[in-house]
């Protein structure tokens, strides 16, 4: 299967527990140089908490992820979050809590329960959507072979990202990574094709 479930934009929730503010931001990520940018953000947005704390998971099969506590005892924030995030089978998804300190220690299974609590508080309200693992495929062709192109990718229901009909004719289109090789393979049997070209990640 090439498709999976993710968020389709910047969602916020709120857990209030004796005084202290768990402030919920899930954000739709496709690399760790976003999570990067996003928790960036948040630090600067909020700049007097305490605590800010994060999981995420990347990726069609979730291979990639953490949790982080940043300065909560260990386990009590960024697993919670985790656990939530996989509870629910969303890829590509970041989820930062921001604790606001009231006063009152909560204790570990306090702190187990807010950062969880916060965490499905914005996961009910995120808008999910089914992605589509993909690669790019750019194809190189003469211009007398056009039809014979156009009506192979249509017959795939193909988006095409990027045209060129200058000297040399060139089609980027993104393609389901189960599709590929298939296509791949129809293409090199065109006269007409001088070159494919695969990148990863479309």
């Amino acid at each position: 299967m090439d498709n999976y479930l993710s968020i389709k934009g910047e969602t916020k929730g709120l857990y209030k527990e004796k005084g202290s503010k768990f402030l919920a931001y899930a954000f739709p990520v496709s690399s760790e140089e976003d999570v990067k940018q996003k928790l960036d953000s948040i630090k600067k947005e909020h700049y007097a908490a305490r605590h800010h704390c994060f999981a995420y998971v990347l990726g069609m099969e979730g291979k990639l992820y953490k949790a982080y506590d940043d300065g909560e005892p260990r386990h009590t924030a960024g697993d919670p979050i985790l656990n939530q995030i996989r509870s629910t089978q969303l890829k590509d998804i970041l989820i930062i809590i921001v604790r606001y300190f009231g006063g009152t220690k909560l204790g570990k299974s306090g702190l187990i329960n807010a950062y969880k609590s916060a965490a499905q508080d914005v996961l009910s309200k995120v808008e999910v959507i089914e992605k589509v693992k993909s690669s790019l495929l750019i194809i190189e062709f003469q211009y007398e072979g056009m039809n014979e192109v156009m009506q192979t990718l249509q017959r795939y229901d193909l988006k095409i990202t990027n045209q060129s009909y200058d000297e040399k004719c060139s089609i980027t289109c993104q393609v389901p990574e189960s599709t590929v090789s298939a296509l791949v393979k129809i293409f090199k049997e065109f006269d007409m094709v001088n070159k494919i070209e695969e990148l990863p990640g479309g």
